[in-house]
Protein backbone atom coordinates (compact mmCIF):
# COMPACT_ATOMS: atom_id res chain seq x y z
CA UNK A 1 0.00 0.00 0.00
CA UNK A 2 3.13 2.36 0.45
CA UNK A 3 3.43 2.02 -2.79
CA UNK A 4 0.14 4.05 -3.32
CA UNK A 5 -0.53 1.22 -6.07
CA UNK A 6 -4.53 3.17 -6.57
CA UNK A 7 -5.87 0.15 -8.00
CA UNK A 8 -5.43 -2.51 -5.49
CA UNK A 9 -6.43 0.27 -2.68
CA UNK A 10 -9.60 0.89 -4.58
CA UNK A 11 -10.68 -2.65 -5.14
CA UNK A 12 -9.77 -4.03 -1.13
CA UNK A 13 -11.62 -1.19 0.01
CA UNK A 14 -14.67 -2.23 -2.32
CA UNK A 15 -14.17 -6.06 -1.40
CA UNK A 16 -14.03 -4.79 2.38
CA UNK A 17 -17.12 -2.99 1.74
CA UNK A 18 -19.00 -6.23 0.47
CA UNK A 19 -17.55 -8.17 3.43
CA UNK A 20 -18.80 -5.85 5.80
CA UNK A 21 -22.17 -5.80 4.10
CA UNK A 22 -22.57 -9.42 3.78
CA UNK A 23 -21.81 -9.69 7.55
CA UNK A 24 -25.37 -6.84 8.43
CA UNK A 25 -28.10 -9.02 9.90
CA UNK A 26 -31.14 -9.22 7.31
CA UNK A 27 -34.07 -6.77 8.63
CA UNK A 28 -37.77 -8.22 8.17
CA UNK A 29 -40.24 -6.04 6.51
CA UNK A 30 -42.44 -6.21 9.92
CA UNK A 31 -39.60 -4.80 11.94
CA UNK A 32 -39.81 -1.46 9.49
CA UNK A 33 -43.10 -0.49 9.69
CA UNK A 34 -45.72 -0.10 12.68
CA UNK A 35 -43.61 0.78 15.47
CA UNK A 36 -44.79 3.64 17.42
CA UNK A 37 -42.21 6.15 18.50
CA UNK A 38 -42.56 5.80 22.13
CA UNK A 39 -41.98 1.76 21.89
CA UNK A 40 -38.78 2.29 20.23
CA UNK A 41 -35.36 1.55 21.83
CA UNK A 42 -33.76 4.45 22.95
CA UNK A 43 -29.79 5.15 24.15
CA UNK A 44 -26.45 4.53 22.39
CA UNK A 45 -26.85 0.64 20.86
CA UNK A 46 -30.31 0.04 22.05
CA UNK A 47 -31.04 -0.80 18.67
CA UNK A 48 -28.14 -2.85 18.22
CA UNK A 49 -27.94 -6.40 17.01
CA UNK A 50 -24.71 -8.74 16.93
CA UNK A 51 -23.47 -9.26 13.46
CA UNK A 52 -23.17 -12.69 11.27
CA UNK A 53 -19.58 -14.01 11.33
CA UNK A 54 -18.51 -15.30 8.15
CA UNK A 55 -16.28 -18.34 7.48
CA UNK A 56 -13.48 -18.70 5.07
CA UNK A 57 -16.03 -20.68 2.54
CA UNK A 58 -17.92 -17.35 2.45
CA UNK A 59 -15.57 -14.61 2.15
CA UNK A 60 -13.78 -16.78 -0.79
CA UNK A 61 -17.14 -17.08 -2.47
CA UNK A 62 -17.79 -13.29 -1.73
CA UNK A 63 -14.22 -12.18 -3.36
CA UNK A 64 -15.16 -14.72 -5.91
CA UNK A 65 -18.37 -12.58 -6.96
CA UNK A 66 -16.99 -9.86 -6.83
CA UNK A 67 -14.37 -10.45 -9.16
CA UNK A 68 -16.39 -12.30 -11.47
CA UNK A 69 -18.71 -8.87 -11.16
CA UNK A 70 -16.24 -7.34 -12.52
CA UNK A 71 -15.42 -9.42 -15.26
CA UNK A 72 -18.95 -9.04 -16.50
CA UNK A 73 -18.98 -6.19 -16.58
CA UNK A 74 -15.88 -5.61 -18.81
CA UNK A 75 -16.80 -8.34 -21.02
CA UNK A 76 -19.99 -6.18 -21.75
CA UNK A 77 -17.79 -2.90 -22.47
CA UNK A 78 -17.22 -3.37 -26.37
CA UNK A 79 -16.83 -0.09 -27.61
CA UNK A 80 -13.71 1.83 -27.99
CA UNK A 81 -15.12 4.34 -25.90
CA UNK A 82 -15.14 2.18 -22.84
CA UNK A 83 -11.58 -0.14 -23.26
CA UNK A 84 -9.73 1.68 -20.11
CA UNK A 85 -12.32 0.99 -18.06
CA UNK A 86 -12.88 -2.50 -19.14
CA UNK A 87 -8.96 -2.33 -18.73
CA UNK A 88 -9.34 -1.19 -15.04
CA UNK A 89 -12.37 -3.46 -14.55
CA UNK A 90 -9.85 -6.53 -15.69
CA UNK A 91 -6.87 -5.15 -13.18
CA UNK A 92 -9.23 -5.09 -10.49
CA UNK A 93 -10.40 -8.94 -10.82
CA UNK A 94 -6.68 -10.08 -11.53
CA UNK A 95 -5.85 -7.82 -7.75
CA UNK A 96 -8.41 -10.32 -5.99
CA UNK A 97 -7.78 -13.06 -7.57
CA UNK A 98 -4.13 -12.47 -6.70
CA UNK A 99 -5.59 -12.26 -2.66
CA UNK A 100 -7.51 -15.12 -3.24
CA UNK A 101 -4.54 -17.58 -4.87
CA UNK A 102 -2.60 -16.43 -1.67
CA UNK A 103 -5.43 -17.38 0.53
CA UNK A 104 -5.47 -20.99 -1.01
Amino acid sequence: MRARDKVTVRVLRSALAALDNAEAVPVAESELRGVALEHSPVGAGAAEVARRELNEHNIVNIVRAEAKERLDAAAELTSLAHTDRATELRAEAAVLFRFLDDAI
